[in-house]
């Protein structure tokens, strides 16, 4: 038998109910329904990831308990997920990518997590977009459901121009609300290049001659 997880847990995310995003909604996601999606998320999670700068992290999915997050935690990210699902269905693919990015600056900001963890809590950020939009399926064989990405059945889902709106907001809001992102130091100023107040830079007076 073959279920949509996407389906099963719409209407507990009210995917387009478009609520305000409050502590009170946070609740109306059930334990079961958090850890549910920690398993679907652990079950994607790769066993290594690689970084923009080159560096490898690896994923022991052995020791699944030293990845694992405190279930309130993992409720944040899967509301920030919805979001950015919402942001998806409504093609605000630059929204979306910011409400990840603000996301995974609020995790690092706690300065707590491990790099594993963190790939995880990026995996759970991305399997909830995923299920909310079709991408993932549950396939129970043998009495055990394995979650299988099937990009290519997602079903058919729209936006309207209120609700694409709405979006934009909350995610303005929730980026706003997020660590700001890191700002590399500023390169030394060269002679005769403008600097960033648009005067020249002047080149270094020469040290005085000593005396004679």
């Amino acid at each position: 038998m073959n279920m949509r997880a996407g389906l099963v847990f719409a209407g507990a995310l009210g995917l387009f109910g478009l609520a305000p995003l409050a502590p009170a909604n946070a609740q109306e996601l059930s334990e079961k329904a958090v850890k549910s999606f920690m398993d679907y998320a652990w079950s994607l999670t790769p066993q290594q990831f690689s970084k923009p700068d080159g560096s490898v992290i690896l994923v022991d999915k052995k020791k699944r308990e030293e990845v694992m997050v405190p279930v309130e935690v993992a409720r944040e990210v899967i509301l920030a997920g919805r979001l950015s699902a919402h942001a998806q269905v409504c093609d605000l693919a630059d929204d979306q990518r910011n409400n990840h990015r603000a996301m995974m600056r609020r995790e690092e900001a706690r300065t707590k997590w491990t790099p594993q963890q963190l790939v995880y809590l990026s995996q759970l950020h991305l399997t909830t977009v995923m299920l909310l939009t079709g991408k993932i399926k549950l396939v129970e064989k043998d009495g055990d459901k394995e979650v299988v990405v099937d990009e290519a059945k997602a079903p058919a889902q729209t936006c309207t121009d209120e609700q694409r709106v709405k979006v934009k907001e909350r995610i303005s809001t929730y980026v706003a609300a997020s660590p700001p992102p890191k700002q590399a130091a500023a390169p030394p100023a060269v002679a005769g290049a403008p600097t960033a107040t648009g005067s020249t830079a002047k080149p270094a007076a020469p040290a005085p001659k000593p005396a004679p």
